[in-house]
């Protein structure tokens, strides 16, 4: 007998080992959980993309961790129209879909079309879904007219299993969407208000603290659940107004930080291509001086201006951080890809632009990173040109679902086994009566003007900041008819002839 039992120890340890070994099979090959934070009006203002002068310890150790993409460019520069092209995996079809509202006027035509949202698609391969904060164009993704009346019906019905905004001391999670400190809002001062606001104490005094703290509890909910989970948290800084609390603006006092290098109007360019800076001066009229098309702002009052954006960067930032610790304190990191998504860039003074709503570079490139949990060869930044329709088919792949339907990016998941992989290189951008066509070396942007179509192309190994249009000058012929030609064969047809 006592020779028997070593025998059976021995059985019982090798078969305890051959189940969890099992056991650890089946858990990495289980669907990953995918927690995707969307940042409105984050361009690639970010420490870990050369901005030494920039405090986002939280994102760059994010990068470090996963594959930071340098070269991303969204759809379309505006909040609403980017994230329906980015959660409709499509390019703009019409002239239509490049407005706030599409969600609201063209969803439900998409849907009869036979598309789904990526979160729709997502839920029907088996995935829990739950939006927090801005995803869509509206905070709480409900309908609501700009002036903050809304009438409750969802953006994206059928989409979410969850939704949910801050409404605080605000009233309306809309209202928070332009929130100052002591409950007021910017639709409330009738556009008098001030663009910028470094007042409150503590994070949770605003909108995105409370968007940190519930998208923390919703981990500590969704970890217990077998179900895999698409969290959606969307933070709103640092879109206008440059609302934050005070010690973010403190960590860039006596830093020396950089003005626009690009400060005025580029040469030889259409002028439907600058626009008039509407959102910061027609929305912010309590302002000491007033900008727009070719006027520039003085030094000092340019510099407040973007220490108070990158002031709203740094306290974003601290939000993503405190979900990364969650996600490690709670072990979901093990299982869970992790997505950062700018909606479109911003500019800062650039070509004398302070906002979105054009086709240069400052506005359609926009930060991006993605991490998963066998991340392969962490922390090198990736160099091709991807785009935002790219991540509906690579959340898919991650999450081992077959696409509803055709969609127009590719998956990037070859780019996240290996930074260096080939990929095809280009990204299309659309604004109003334009379209551009970015590649590795080349940005070209057509406008229709009437009967008249303008052309402009600028050459990124030489004019990084698009100050000089090129399109003229012979050496660049052949360049640009190839251009051309990859635009035609990119573009959807519908959209050039509903312009």
């Amino acid at each position: 007998m006592n020779k028997i039992l070593p025998f059976f120890l021995l059985l019982l340890i090798i078969f305890s080992g051959w189940q969890c070994a099992t056991q650890q099979t089946i858990s990495s090959q289980a669907k990953p959980n995918i927690l995707f934070i969307a940042i409105d009006d984050l361009r690639p203002q970010l420490n870990c993309y050369g901005e030494k002068y920039m405090h986002t310890p939280n994102l760059d150790q994010l990068a470090a961790e996963g594959r930071l993409f340098k070269n991303h460019y969204v759809q379309v520069p505006t909040c609403g129209a980017s994230r329906f092209s980015l959660l409709l995996g499509q390019y703009p079809q019409y002239k239509k879909h490049l407005s706030n509202q599409v969600f609201r006027d063209d969803l439900a035509e998409t849907e009869q079309a036979g598309l789904q949202t990526l979160p729709k698609a997502l839920k029907n391969g088996g995935y829990y879904t739950s939006s927090l904060g801005k995803i869509s164009h509206y905070v709480d993704g409900k309908i609501y007219t700009y002036e903050g009346e809304g009438d409750g019906r969802p953006e994206m019905p059928n989409s979410w299993d969850y939704e949910w905004g801050p409404v605080g001391k605000w009233g309306t999670a809309w209202n928070a969407f332009f929130a100052y400190a002591d409950g007021s809002n910017r639709n409330e001062k009738k556009r008098k208000g001030s663009p910028t606001e470094f007042v409150a104490e503590k994070d949770g005094d605003l909108p995105d603290g409370l968007i940190a703290d519930k998208a923390i509890s919703e981990l500590k909910r969704l970890k217990n659940q077998e179900q895999p989970f698409f969290l959606a948290v969307g933070f709103l800084k640092p879109h206008l107004p440059f609302v934050a609390p005070k010690k973010y603006w403190d960590l860039y006092e006596g830093k020396e930080l950089p003005l626009s290098p690009t400060p005025d109007m580029p040469q030889n360019i259409p002028p439907d291509a600058v626009q008039n800076s509407g959102e910061m001066f027609g929305n912010y009229q309590g302002q000491p001086e007033k900008g727009g098309r070719g006027i520039r702002l003085s030094d000092d009052y340019a510099m407040h201006l973007r220490r108070s954006y990158f002031s709203a960067v740094s306290y974003t930032d601290a939000q993503v951080g405190k979900l990364m610790q969650t996600l490690k304190e709670t072990g979901l990191d093990k299982n869970t890809v992790v997505v950062v998504w700018g909606d479109h860039g911003w500019h800062l003074g650039d070509h004398t632009v302070w906002g979105k709503h054009t086709l240069f570079e400052r506005s359609l490139r926009s930060a991006f990173m993605i991490r998963t949990p066998d991340m392969k060869k962490a922390g090198m930044a990736n160099e091709a040109v991807v785009e935002s329709v790219d991540i509906y088919p690579t959340l898919l792949e991650l999450g081992q679902i077959k696409a509803p339907n055709a969609l127009a990016g590719k998956s990037l998941v070859p780019l996240l086994v290996n930074p260096k992989a080939a990929l095809d290189d280009s990204a299309l951008g659309f604004w109003k009566n334009g379209y551009t066509l970015r590649t590795s070396n080349y940005r070209l942007t057509k406008y229709k003007e009437g009967s008249t179509i303008h052309t402009v192309l600028y050459d990124h190994s030489k004019d990084g900041n698009e100050a000089t249009n090129v399109a003229e000058q012979a050496e660049y012929a052949t360049i640009l008819k190839e251009l051309e030609g990859k635009c035609q064969e990119l573009m959807p047809a519908t959209y050039w002839a509903s312009l």
